[in-house]
């Protein structure tokens, strides 16, 4: 037999192999908006091998989609599991709502670290039982990948992260070399994978933080291929000139921006979200390229210590409960939070009243009947007013607790989803039901964020076509986050992939019970892999992390 006839023959033969998998029969639902269409998808390989009508004998293994839809797997642009992925990383929470990808990194995130910040963040770490044994983003994206990971993440890097590297916890702007120092410690995250710079401009000590000073990291950012994500200076009363803010470091940092959680908080201003997509709308059409993001339930989840004034953070934790015992400084806190400002974002003023914070997550073990209780209801059971509450629930609690806040509207929150630039994120950490991650009482959004879109705004209220909200979860973050080879049904691209039925998919998670994993999701492969098959888990660890566009080998 000649050379060209052996070539040949086992050219025939590789292609004669089987799909490692073959989904049949599926409502395909592609990602990019197209309408859905049936046929067949071949896996090999960990990715999409083929797309149409495959042979019935070309699948090792075969999975029956008939009458169920086959989708790419939903992308979380904000998740915040940096840390419970290392306690339990098979994240049930997440792959149960369909979850394939995590973008992580609010500000503050898991790296650059040093020795000064893990000591003031002691509690956060003790909490979940963690070693930080890390101090850049290489180290801890290793740590990931040697204990395996059953989604696939990212990160940003946190601007509050850089300054607290450099100049800690203090009221104070740099200086121009450490400044300087910042802006490396941004290029070498960005070379170590980070995809952007990211902020949270309201909690301590981010706000100290000047615009210039934020331009100078985006820029950097910028430079390397990433994007600048923003957890916004505010989002009630001064939330115009946190999005010129936001425009601002657009134009001159010369950077994409994302606004996370996108909202209209407080009462005050219910029914200002036209004029915030108007806002949005006008920078776009300009040429800036502002998307945004949300949750879309009417509560939000933050750190409690975000009701006191940024000036009492100064200096960190310890010095916000040194200030919290002394009763000039608690009642200056208390006249603060009783002025309205715009300031800084006011919280104590976007809510109802005490009834409209529910007690979510506390570390001192004493506390932990009060997790899902409300101030009002603490204060009532402590026979103190809601101030001294809050204050003293605070010093309890060493400034660790976190809190479900009611003060958006239906109308605001549903505006904000129908945007075409808007994707969706859970704005939670990956946890789960029972263990050392269920002895917590999260928002109900960590379970429940996008069957509950799928239920509420595509089946029940149809606010949102199937084809739209498949868009929202897969192609749109994808697109923001330039990951080129994900978030869309195609052959070549990596095979995540979810299949369920549109009818029944519903979300489970309440704020009265929220640790329930949502149902509905009968396969959830990640990297070609199922996590959930038959809609059991599976204990597969195939995630990788997905690094950035600088990323050095």
């Amino acid at each position: 037999m000649n050379k060209l006839c052996l070539v040949f023959l086992l050219g025939l033969v590789a292609f004669a192999q089987p799909y490692d998998l073959v989904i049949r029969n599926g409502h395909i639902v592609d990602g990019t908006g197209s309408p859905w269409y049936s046929g067949d998808i071949a896996i090999q390989g960990g990715r999409i091998a083929a797309i149409g009508r495959i042979a019935p004998s070309a699948g090792r293994r075969n999975i029956d989609a008939r009458g169920l839809t086959v989708a790419p797997g939903f992308i979380d642009m904000l998740g915040q599991s940096e840390l419970t992925m290392l306690v339990n990383p098979h994240l049930p929470s997440k792959i149960f709502q369909g979850i394939t990808t995590e973008i992580t990194g609010e500000g503050n995130s898991a790296a650059p670290l040093n020795d000064a910040i893990v000591r003031a963040d002691r509690a956060g770490y003790e909490h979940f039982h963690i070693h930080a044994d890390w101090t850049t983003f290489r180290q801890y994206f290793a740590r990931l990948e040697k204990q395996g990971m059953g989604i696939n993440l990212a990160s940003y890097v946190g601007a509050t992260s850089v300054r607290r590297v450099v100049i800690g916890d203090a009221n104070r702007a740099p200086t121009a070399s450490e400044l300087e120092r910042m802006k490396q410690l941004v290029r070498d995250a960005m070379r170590d994978g980070a995809m952007g710079l990211s902020t949270s401009l309201q909690y301590a000590p981010a706000p100290y933080a000047s615009t210039e000073e934020l331009i100078a990291l985006a820029s950097e950012s910028a430079k390397l291929g990433g994007i600048y994500a923003t957890h916004m200076r505010a989002e009630g009363d001064a939330i115009s000139a946190a999005l010129d803010e936001v425009i601002r470091i657009a134009r001159e940092a010369n950077t994409p921006a994302e606004i996370w959680h996108l909202k209209a908080a407080g009462k005050n201003n219910w029914g200002r979200m036209p004029e915030i997509v108007a806002r949005i709308e006008k920078a776009r059409a300009a040429g800036l390229d502002i998307t945004a993001d949300t949750y879309a339930y009417p509560a939000w989840f933050n750190s409690f210590s975000a009701f006191i004034p940024p000036w009492a953070h100064d200096g960190g934790d310890a010095k916000l409960i040194e200030r919290l015992k002394d009763p000039a400084m608690r009642a200056r806190i208390r006249k603060d939070m009783q002025t309205p400002s715009t300031e800084w974002d006011n919280e104590w003023l976007e809510v109802p009243g005490p009834e409209g914070i529910l007690v979510s997550v506390v570390q001192n073990p004493k506390l932990v009947p009060l997790q899902g209780k409300t101030i009002a209801e603490i204060a009532k059971l402590w026979n103190k007013d809601p101030f001294d509450t809050i204050f003293d629930l605070l010093i309890e609690d060493s400034a660790f607790t976190s809190v479900a806040v009611f003060g958006m509207s239906e109308p605001d929150v549903a505006l904000a989803l129908q945007q075409p630039w808007v994707s969706i994120c859970n704005d939670s950490q990956g946890t789960a039901p029972d263990g050392l991650l269920g002895r917590e009482h999260p928002h109900p959004r960590s379970y429940g964020t996008f069957p509950r879109i799928l239920r509420k705004y595509v089946r029940e209220e149809g606010k949102l076509r199937l084809e739209e909200a498949i868009r929202k979860f897969s192609a749109l973050p994808a697109q923001r986050l330039r990951l080129t080879d994900r978030g869309v049904l195609k052959k070549g691209m990596w095979a995540d992939v979810v299949v369920f039925d549109p009818a029944t998919i519903h979300d489970r998670a309440t704020f009265e019970n929220p640790n329930q994993l949502s149902d509905g999701m009968e396969f959830v492969l990640v990297n070609g892999v199922p996590v959930i098959e038959n809609g059991k888990q599976t204990n597969a660890l195939p995630g990788k992390v997905l690094r950035g566009p600088a990323y050095v080998p």
